[in-house]
């Protein structure tokens, strides 16, 4: 399950930071859920920022 889903952001953190790509994406899930900090607009300002050739 290495595959990328929507823009890769959750296969690029968990890459390069080393952390199983369920639990950066249950994370994501978590705190979209909960509402912390505004996730979803942190992953679209990720989703720009990371390399394009890469994922």
């Amino acid at each position: 399950m290495r595959e990328k889903k929507i823009f890769g952001v959750c296969l690029w953190l968990s890459d390069r930071f080393g952390i199983e790509l369920g639990s950066t994406r249950l994370l994501f899930i978590i705190l979209t859920l909960i509402g912390v900090g505004s996730p979803i607009i942190v992953y679209l300002i990720l989703a720009f920022v990371k390399p394009k050739d890469q994922y």
